[in-house]
């Protein structure tokens, strides 16, 4: 069983390690400053692989950042190293394709023989039984602030190999004040959200905005992350008290951390679970909201590019759009302002520039309507985008391309 040690004493470890080894570390909010700084002062050379790092990440000779999400923290970097994978495949590549050296994650102190993953399990699992199965190292940075979470967060202590105690805020985001057009999408999707519905739901504003127009009862919570909107929903006696709320991670304000911590309603689940799309389709009403950039008149949505350059990837958005569409009465909304207020442009195009991230979702929907895409044909669905998504500025030149595409 792992004991405390000192953190010169992992410094010299890692130090020892010859070669260029691969890292991975706890991403999202979970990524604790001290790994950064432990990586960046003990390794001449390392792949530091982060799902959508927000702390800054460093950029030097020897660093690789590798990741199959980015986040602000890798975004345009010089050694940024992206690899296209859907979130619930990544599992995969540590087994495979990109076997982790050292696994360093963030956890709570320990109880017993056991710590915590807290707000971040996603990929973690699988990494820490990756590197273990190949004589890896797993550094486990224990810290007060980290909720003690249950389900596939709890990690034996017999399967780490250092355990440091650090005292380090987590980050956390404030709930954002909904904007006009998130608030219109929002209630233009909560009208399709039933009683005994199961949610997915993602981070921002669009999201905030359904859940605080949405009118049905016994919801049920499945989904990859979420954040301070489905706290509200508990409180306010919406969610089915019978169901455990699932989800891989958690990002919000540090009263939802405190909500989380002990919480026997939360069952935080390894993203081969969360986001398998044959457990995702056993759900009742299975209901996914997802972001995206651009949407093109064949369907096809861009939630990855801009410009052309790698922003954030695929992340789980594409394992939920499968998975809701093949559950019974499932439905999968793409949600997107129908004008972007910085480039001055519209975001429903004729033909996306840069590769696909999805399509053959359920409908789009922006502040000017639910376009319907399921079950018509290519003229209708271009149809169904121009007059009911697409701003009205941008209308007419989509009718002559939909009309030079043979729509």
């Amino acid at each position: 069983m792992a004991k405390f040690a000192e953190l010169d004493t992992v410094e010299r470890a890692l130090a020892w390690l010859g070669g260029n080894p691969r890292v991975v570390v706890s991403g999202n909010a979970a990524t604790p400053q001290a790994a950064v700084d432990l990586i960046d002062r003990s390794m001449p050379q390392a792949t530091i692989n982060v799902l959508n790092a927000i702390r800054p990440m460093p950029e030097r000779d020897g660093i690789v950042l590798e990741t199959s999400f980015v986040g602000p923290g890798m975004r345009n970097r010089s050694n940024l190293r992206y690899v296209p994978c859907r979130l619930s495949m990544v599992p995969v590549l540590f087994r495979f394709q990109l076997p982790p050296d050292v696994v360093i994650v963030h956890t709570s102190l320990p109880k017993g023989d056991q710590i915590s993953l807290g707000i971040e399990v996603n990929v973690l699992p699988a990494a820490i039984a990756a590197a273990r199965a190949r004589g890896g190292i797993v550094i486990a940075l224990a810290n007060q602030h980290m909720p003690f979470t249950s389900g596939d967060a709890i990690v034996d202590l017999a399967d780490v190999d250092y355990l440091v105690e650090i005292d380090e805020p987590l980050i956390s985001v404030e709930p954002a004040a909904v904007d006009d057009a998130s608030g219109q999408i929002g209630s233009l999707i909560g009208e399709h959200i039933h009683d005994g519905a199961t949610l997915q739901l993602g981070i921002g504003a669009v999201p905030d905005a359904v859940l605080q127009f949405v009118q049905a009862t016994d919801l049920r919570i499945w989904t990859e992350t979420f954040s301070d909107g489905v706290l509200t929903l508990e409180r306010d006696g919406v969610l089915d008290p019978n169901v455990p709320i699932r989800t891989s991670f958690l990002i919000g304000s540090h009263e939802l951390y405190e909500w989380a911590d002990d919480n026997p309603r939360l069952h935080l689940l390894r993203t081969e679970v969360s986001n398998d799309p044959a457990q995702i389709a056993r759900n009742h009403a299975m209901t996914s909201i997802n972001a995206a950039l651009q949407v093109d008149l064949y369907g096809q949505a861009n939630a990855s590019r801009v410009k052309g350059r790698i922003y954030s990837g695929f992340g789980g958005s594409t394992d939920f759009i499968v998975g809701a569409m093949h559950a019974p009465k499932g439905h999968s909304f793409m949600a997107l302002p129908s004008w972007h207020p910085k480039a001055d442009v519209s975001t429903i195009v004729d033909r996306l520039d840069v590769p696909a991230t999805s399509f053959q979702q359920s409908a789009v929907v922006t502040e000017q309507g639910v376009a319907w895409l399921f079950g018509v044909d290519e003229r209708e669905q271009a149809h169904n985008l121009i007059e009911h998504a697409a701003h009205p500025d941008a209308r007419e030149q989509l009718r002559r391309s939909a009309n030079q595409l043979g729509h």
